[in-house]
């Protein structure tokens, strides 16, 4: 009663009948409409706004995010993400690693990051280890400072400091031969 649209399949061959044709070719499923395909629609992706831990928030354990981090009150963990922003009020306690990193506040522990920048009221005890940096007038440090390529991968972290390297046993020996 009803004939299936024939508009992909190739038509009778010459001196074939229309209905033998029709018999020999297998009856085939109706397609499913497609999914719709997000990945190449035209809407432009929206960068989420930063993770924002408030100063009355305390944290005890590792962050990871590829995300932006806005951090205002402590942790004591391991910090991973693509741009840190540590508050005036917050404290962390533990390795920072980011692609941009700003300190407002205090960090106790190793800094890596392609971009740092040290504020007028950031306190940093710990080694730095950076692409670039900016530390601004009146910002705390103590540590090491150290230039690397690629101070995100893994060979950065293991690599000691230039300052680190540096034994006191030299000193002792010399007072020895004085006396």
């Amino acid at each position: 009663m009803f004939s299936k649209s024939r508009i992909n399949e190739p038509g009778p061959k010459r001196g074939e009948d229309a209905k033998t044709t029709e018999a020999a070719t297998p009856a085939k499923t109706p397609a499913t409409p497609a999914a719709p395909d997000y990945a190449t629609s035209s809407k432009p992706k929206v960068k989420p706004a930063a993770s924002v831990l408030s100063t009355d928030l305390t944290i005890t354990g590792d962050l990871k995010t590829t995300g932006d981090i806005q951090i205002e009150g402590t942790v004591e963990g391991d910090i991973r993400a693509h741009l840190l922003t540590v508050g005036e009020s917050a404290t962390i306690k533990g390795e920072v690693i980011a692609d941009d990193v700003v300190v407002n506040g205090r960090v106790v522990g190793r800094v890596r990051g392609l971009k740092v920048r040290l504020t007028s009221t950031a306190k940093v005890e710990g080694d730095i280890i950076h692409k670039t940096i900016a530390i601004e007038s009146g910002a705390h440090f103590e540590g090491s400072v150290q230039r690397a390529d690629d101070p995100l991968g893994t060979g950065a972290k293991s690599k000691p400091s230039q300052t680190q390297s540096a034994t006191p046993a030299p000193a002792a020996a010399k007072a020895d031969k004085k006396g």
